[in-house]
């Protein structure tokens, strides 16, 4: 049986960006494209005349003349709409750590091959995540540099868990893979994705990326690590 078919809403102010993505995202592949946005204040509108079952995930601009990624972003996640996986230019660091703030669910270089683009779509459409290699490390050192958490916050942010809810999560934090983690834990990746899925429930989040945000916010992992 094929997978079912995906589909995907465009937003880029960049004809030109959206023409390559349509070449790359085809129907024949497994994606339909059933709408495109020049501007990040056009996605709400979007999204309300597609409907909840319209739309399986939207790939997002950072950088648009009026309103950027990250605003358009908040948006569709404050609305309960569907996964956003965000592309950006090698040096947008900041604006990519502002985007999982945010609440996308990965996020994507633009120079990144063909075979990338559709798996990271593919992967965020399902309900997964991807944070891409290459500036991950650099979006990570961002989230570091922030003012010191207060302990009190550190206290209430590990309190839900155990021990070694709290070992995976430091570990997503920093970029671990769950292959990386069990490793590193000495358990299965099995018994990871199952910590993984309680630390998800039991804190309310949606993803890795919102796991990330979390881990930060909290104190739960240090400059350094």
């Amino acid at each position: 049986m094929s997978d079912p078919v995906v589909k995907v809403v465009l937003v880029d102010d960049q004809e030109l960006v959206r023409s390559g993505l349509r070449r790359i995202l085809r129907r024949r592949d497994g994606f339909e494209i059933v709408a495109e946005c020049a501007d990040g204040g056009e996605v709400p509108g979007t999204l309300s005349r597609l409907g909840e079952s319209g739309v399986d995930v939207v790939v997002m601009d950072l950088r648009m003349r009026t309103v950027d990624g990250i605003t358009a972003t908040r948006a569709v996640v404050e609305s309960g709409g569907p996964p956003v996986l965000v592309l950006t230019t090698f040096d947008d660091d900041e604006m990519l750590s502002g985007a999982l703030r945010a609440g996308a669910a990965g996020f994507l270089l633009k120079d990144s091959s063909a075979d990338d683009l559709i798996r990271a779509v593919r992967t965020v459409a399902e309900g997964g995540s991807w944070l891409d290699p290459a500036v991950t490390g650099r979006v990570l050192d961002r989230f570091r540099s922030f003012a010191p958490v207060p302990v009190a916050a550190v206290r209430d942010g590990a309190d839900p868990l155990t021990a070694r809810e709290l070992e995976v999560l430091r570990a997503m934090a920093v970029g671990r893979s769950n292959g990386e983690i069990a490793a590193e834990l000495v358990i299965s990746e099995l018994t990871v994705k199952s910590h993984v899925g309680r630390i998800f429930t039991k804190l309310g989040l949606r993803d890795r990326p919102a796991a990330i945000v979390y881990a930060y916010d909290h104190g739960l992992v240090r400059p350094g690590s």
